[in-house]
């Protein structure tokens, strides 16, 4: 088959977006499709970055489109970019013959309605790939009045994609059930997570001991924050825990990646005169197995508003390396899912602004001197080798996968951990 991807970063981008639309395309080159990948031409984080225009990378054939380089400082330099890629991308349609499957992400928002109308007037299967459910995002963020004229516009874009869609792929039940709310018929949605990156992550005890001695950590407690910067994923409580423990020199807060909020981290480190916060950029991929391994105890934040939004992703690749997890967000939530049916795995749950819960959860820790067995364990439902093999069946077949996700964990299972940890 012939398969066409759209979203705005591809490889070599390490953003998450990327690194499983990545994953996907490898899979269907090496099932025998012919594919072909739309993408910027600038790095998502730092657009500083220039890709090639063109080129066959691993078999694939990557287009990457020319967009605006105005950042991320604002809501308008921001929509300049994605309205720029738009524009760009929908040219780039004009010039191509149809394809048998066209696949949309969700980078930037509402891509999808592209490849909805590239379908329509071209003809192929639409699966639209939702990494996040937007404009409900936007509103939930509250960059985005419900009621205004662009959040009624959105949603048609939206409704466009969803309408056209033969098949929409969600991460979790929460988002599967924001879409049945919707009115989506329950026979066009797939719950497929994203994957863990197994092939290339792993505990790696040479790289955690080079990684703290380069960045002063040895010896250390290190508490990690490593992804995506985002609203949707506020730090304060956190941050508040970090001015707290300003004095404890046993303790380092490291913030690995980027995106909005990156500079504000930043920022209150600087102010509150932090020494033991260390900000780093997005680290390779070959270098990941390292950064990862290098904490003692990972944070994964999920605000209250975002369960069924947004999904959080970077749980999978913690409990690949099998260091322990703190969870700070909402209950019910994908996170909790996973922590009520694996009582035995070490993740603790506070809610946003219990500084004190993420205060004794750091104090009751111990050095990660191995990895956490029953969490790796517990991260082999969500591997490559499992999820891409549904999600290959869903391209080829049409069907949709057998394997389910999206069951919520019996309420035994949680009553046999103790409530939420």
């Amino acid at each position: 088959m012939r398969i066409l991807l759209i979203n705005q970063c591809f490889y070599p981008d390490v953003v998450s977006t990327a690194q499983h639309a990545r994953d996907l395309s490898c899979a269907l080159y090496n099932n025998g499709h012919d594919v072909t990948v739309i993408a910027s031409d600038r790095g998502y984080d730092d657009p500083a970055v220039h890709f090639p225009r063109q080129e066959v990378w691993n078999g694939i054939e990557i287009l990457r489109v020319p967009c605006l380089a105005t950042g991320k400082g604002n809501r308008s330099k921001r929509a300049l970019n994605i309205l720029s890629f738009f524009l760009t991308a929908f040219w780039r349609l004009l010039t191509m013959r149809s394809f048998d499957v066209v696949i949309a992400l969700t980078s930037p928002p509402l891509i999808s309605a592209l490849a909805a109308a590239f379908v329509r007037m071209k003809g192929g299967r639409f699966i639209y790939w939702v990494m996040d459910l937007n404009p409900d995002e936007a509103i939930a963020a509250g960059w985005l009045d419900e009621n205004s004229r662009t959040a009624r516009l959105l949603e048609s874009a939206s409704r466009f994609s969803v309408d056209a869609a033969d098949n929409i792929v969600v991460l979790d039940r929460f988002m599967r059930d924001r879409f049945l709310a919707k009115g989506i018929p329950a026979e066009k949605l797939a719950v497929l997570p994203p994957w863990s990156h197994s092939q290339d992550v792993q505990y790696d005890a040479k790289g955690r001991k080079v990684f703290r001695d380069r960045h002063g950590l040895t010896g250390k407690y290190v508490v990690m924050y490593s992804g995506n910067h985002s609203p949707c994923h506020p730090l304060d409580t956190v941050l508040e825990a970090a001015r707290r423990l300003a004095d404890d020199p046993a303790v380092m807060f490291c913030f690995i990646g980027g995106g909005s909020e990156y500079p504000k981290v930043r920022a209150f480190a600087e102010r509150h005169r932090l020494n033991n916060v260390l900000c780093l950029p997005y680290q390779p991929l070959e270098e990941l197995s390292a950064s990862l391994s290098a904490a003692d105890l990972h944070v994964v934040v999920m605000g209250d508003p975002f369960a069924g939004l947004v999904h959080p992703c970077k749980i999978y690749n913690v409990m690949e390396i099998g260091i322990p997890v703190l969870y700070i967000g909402p209950d019910p939530s994908h996170v909790t899912d996973i922590a009520s049916a694996n009582p035995r795995i070490p993740i603790t749950r506070c809610e946003h602004g219990d500084v004190a819960g993420v205060m004794e959860a750091i104090g009751a820790g111990d050095l990660a001197l191995a990895p956490d067995q029953g969490v790796r364990r517990a991260a082999e439902a969500f591997s490559a080798e499992r999820i891409l093999g549904s999600y290959m069946a869903l391209i080829e077949t049409s069907r949709l996968p057998e394997v389910r996700f999206e069951e919520p964990v019996a309420t035994a299972a949680r009553a046999a951990a103790g409530g939420s940890r």
